[in-house]
């Protein structure tokens, strides 16, 4: 199944956009869900349709959905009270009822994940479109999977599972108590259902829309965003400047923003479209908010097309000429200044502005020493030297 995630800064008419994308491709005959995570009903305003926690059909072959956080929180709290229900009676635990519950912030993001977990696995769809949270907040929920995959897998090593009847010997000779088999038993399913959801964001036919209106704000925020999203190996395939205005105009004022938009379009073109990063679309100002299906044929949004593939992190062989290995990582965007590079073991820690992922070695470079680095037309480029007591000697 396709799937376009869209985001961009807060503002920017992402959520019309999403919708205008899912109709467009519902017109076309593909069967398409639209998933958002708003609390308030911003998907369903700009569809003309309300939305809410059970998928329903706006168009033909269009459906939205609009999970509740709140429901999902209190069945997952309430489960997790009778699982622990034993501990909680020896500690004398008042319990919660489902009425006094609320969801907890971050609940929102974390109910779309599942959603977008469930849409893809249930095989019913052509195409999914998420309406994710404004840049920042999407970014972090992505790389929520894999973060908390890492944590357990540090926390609760599988391998220790295995050395169940020693538990009981070892918890007396240390004098603490050793995990128990339900504290493995909840990682490895947290662990199964977040390889989902990751597996789901990581799929070559995913690619992630930014939406913008252009000006020098929004060029930052553009820049930082490619730049995220590609360190996390998500390949960006569209960017829509959103509310463009017409280029003639009586008025002094609006001319005159007519033309800081144009210049931030044509910088757009020659920054991003010009390297091949993604191509830059422009969506006309209406001069009203976007409403219902009529409006929203009037957005030219690009259609779902074809997946252009994820972003390759290639090993590239330099053994013969240079003596390395070079890690290529694409990062359009990046700024030298802002770019630090620590090796951890098996991993590598990337940091760039904001954003940091810690990821682990393809195998041929664990058994090397970074050799240095560079950061050439917004790509980086990692040298490995062979370590002489862990490289295979030849004759």
């Amino acid at each position: 199944m396709r799937t376009i995630l869209i985001t961009g800064p807060g503002g920017s008419g992402r959520t019309t956009v999403a919708a205008a994308t899912a109709r467009e491709a519902a017109r076309r005959g593909t069967r398409t869900l639209v998933l958002s995570a708003d609390r308030t009903d911003t998907l369903g305003a700009a569809l003309g349709a309300s939305t809410g926690s059970t998928p329903a059909e706006t168009a033909p072959g269009l459906t939205a959905w609009r999970p509740d956080a709140g429901e999902r929180f209190r069945a997952d709290l309430l489960a997790l009270q009778e699982q622990a229900s034993t501990a909680l009676d020896l500690l004398g635990s008042a319990r919660l009822d489902a009425e006094e519950l609320t969801p907890l912030p971050g609940a929102e993001e974390l109910t779309l994940l599942r959603a977008l977990r469930d849409a893809a696995a249930a095989d019913t769809f052509d195409l999914l479109v998420v309406d994710l949270p404004p840049t920042p907040q999407a970014l972090a929920l992505l790389a929520l999977p894999e973060q908390l995959r890492r944590y357990l897998r540090r926390l609760l090593p599988a391998e220790r599972q295995a050395a169940r009847a020693l538990r009981p010997v070892l918890g007396r000779l240390a004098g603490v108590p050793m995990p128990t088999d339900r504290l493995y038993e909840a990682a490895a399913r947290w662990d199964v259902e977040l390889a989902a959801v990751q597996l789901a964001v990581e799929d070559p036919a995913t690619t992630v829309r930014l939406v913008a209106e252009p000006g020098p704000a929004g060029a930052d925020a553009v820049r930082s965003a490619v730049t995220g999203l590609a360190l996390r190996g998500l390949r960006t395939d569209a960017l829509i400047g959103n509310r463009v205005l017409p280029d003639a105009s009586p008025d002094t004022w609006l001319a005159a923003l007519a033309a800081q938009q144009r210049k931030s379009l044509d910088g757009w073109r020659d920054e991003w479209g010009s390297a091949g990063t993604c191509a830059v679309h422009e969506v006309p100002h209406l001069g009203r908010d976007p409403r219902g299906a009529e409006d929203l044929a009037l957005l030219p949004v690009p259609g779902p097309g074809e997946a252009p593939g994820p972003l390759a992190w290639p090993v590239v062989d330099r053994l013969a000429d240079d003596g390395v290995l070079v890690w290529h990582i694409p990062l359009p965007g990046a700024i030298r200044e802002e770019l630090d590079l620590v090796r951890r073991g098996d991993e590598l820690v990337v940091t760039v502005g904001q954003f940091r992922r810690i990821v682990a070695l393809p195998s041929a470079l664990r058994r090397c020493a970074v050799d240095g680095a560079s950061l050439r037309e917004g790509e980086l480029r990692v040298r490995f030297a062979p370590d002489p007591d862990l490289w295979p000697r030849t004759r």
